[in-house]
């Protein structure tokens, strides 16, 4: 079975239909505080517009995909950006009603499996060191912690950060 056709759980790639729950999902300071962002992003509808026009010219090597559960509703996102090295990188958000309930762990599945099918050779994440149970998901999907690849760090990210993100990878199967 497909991830995306598990009972009462649907992931399907975002549309314009979903822009509302992304805005409120990005906007939401509980859902962005191990990213930075205690207090949300501070996005606006016209920039998520824009963001979604970027989105749409560069499928496949860039998908966001909504996450919906039957009961809950929306409960956030996942998606994965492919770089010229075959490298994608991957993440989720979601609510916290969503959480600790076996979703992200479908999700990102099914954002694995799509990255890989297009073009990806190795998935990667660097969580907050301080989100314990994101590390935990991540360990439990097979990736496994490694030394950042040099075409992947971003000195200016990492400072403007107050913490030093772990790098875990997964290789595709072959």
């Amino acid at each position: 079975m497909n991830n995306n056709q598990i009972v009462g759980l649907e992931i399907r790639e975002t549309s314009l239909s979903d822009l509302n729950h992304i805005l409120l999902l990005w906007n939401n300071g509980d859902v962005m505080k191990f990213v930075g962002y205690p207090n949300g992003l501070g996005m606006s509808i016209e920039r998520l517009q824009k963001w979604y026009q970027y989105l749409e010219s560069n499928r496949p090597k860039i998908n966001h995909y909504s996450i919906y559960d039957q009961e809950l509703g929306y409960c956030g996102e996942t998606f994965y950006s492919i770089d010229s090295y075959q490298y994608a990188s991957l993440d989720i958000k979601l609510f916290s009603k969503a959480r600790g309930k076996g979703i992200a762990n479908k999700a990102l599945s099914y954002a694995i499996e799509e990255a890989f099918k297009h073009g990806a050779e190795k998935v990667w994440v660097d969580p907050n060191p301080n989100n314990l149970s994101a590390i935990k998901l991540y360990k439990r999907l097979g990736f496994t912690e490694s030394v950042m690849p040099k075409h992947l760090i971003d000195k200016e990210a990492l400072d403007s950060v107050e913490f030093q993100p772990i790098y875990m990878e997964k290789q595709k199967n072959i």
